[in-house]
């Protein structure tokens, strides 16, 4: 499904969003984010009640980079459902307070 490239951590990244229907890339991890952004996004996610993947960013710089590259994106949290971005915190945290998370994430 996605191309191989010579840049490891991009194909890990890009195998990831298409081996998982719902992903945060965030900093820190739901238990414990490490950002007020990321806690509200996993906030919402959780109240929606839908599982979810979440890689942390924070380890490996270079996870961050290949990320924003890969998504043009330049923020975290980026939320991906069904291999598509679907945004950040702001967009995350709209989204659920008007309903449309939860139609998103079905």
């Amino acid at each position: 499904m996605s191309e191989q490239t010579d840049n490891p951590i991009r194909d890990a990244i890009a195998e990831a969003i298409a081996d998982n229907q719902v992903i945060l890339f965030m900093k820190g991890t739901p238990d414990a984010p490490a950002c007020g952004f990321s806690a509200r996004t996993v906030a919402a996610l959780q109240a929606v009640g839908t599982p979810f993947a979440a890689v942390d960013i924070l380890p490996d710089p270079r996870i961050r980079q290949e990320l924003s590259a890969l998504s043009s994106w330049p923020t975290i949290p980026q939320l991906f459902v069904n291999g598509g971005l679907v945004g950040g915190c702001d967009i995350v945290c709209e989204m659920y307070e008007s309903g449309e998370l939860e139609q998103a994430l079905r």
